[in-house]
């Protein structure tokens, strides 16, 4: 391997966790979007957790996709709006599958231990609320992977803004 080639691999991998920068502040953007809707659902609504966990994030994956499509790939734009929306949101209806599954889990498994410390009402809300960025943390990881190797293959990345 030549000097040339492996420069040029440093920079393409800092140019990619640059990259991986601006997913992370997408989906930390996402995630208050998420967290705010799912508190509006369950607190003034009165939503399942469950069911206004499926809406707040279908409401996120909107917001992500724009913000994604506009600024973490900006290249991206160059190819069909409507087939990179479908492969984003297959890929985050798996991601939602397992933010799903994981909040269910977690809030199960806590709700008694924040009840406790808290009270009733301020520990429900506490549980579902640490469930929710536990599983926001988890997921993130298998969006950006899933999301770069199908929906974003290809694009080279770029060291502009």
């Amino acid at each position: 391997m030549s000097k040339q080639s492996i420069r040029e691999r440093v920079i393409a991998n800092r140019l990619e966790f640059k990259r991986f920068f601006k997913f992370a502040i997408v989906g930390g953007l996402g995630s208050i979007t998420d967290i705010s809707v799912l508190n509006i659902l369950v607190q003034f609504f009165g939503f399942h957790k469950i069911a206004a966990n499926m809406c707040s994030v279908g409401v996120a994956i909107v917001q992500n996709f724009l913000l994604n499509r506009y600024w973490t790939f900006p290249e991206s734009q160059k190819r069909s709006l409507s087939t990179q929306l479908a492969q984003f949101t297959l890929v985050n209806l798996a991601g939602l599958g397992i933010n799903t599954l994981i909040f269910g889990f977690v809030d199960h498994l806590l709700l008694g231990f924040w009840q406790h410390q808290f009270g009733e009402s301020l520990g429900f809300t506490l549980s579902y609320n640490f469930a929710k960025l536990f599983a926001i943390g988890i997921v993130l990881f298998w969006n950006f992977a899933a999301n770069r190797l199908w929906t974003y293959r290809g694009l080279t990345a770029q060291s502009q803004g």
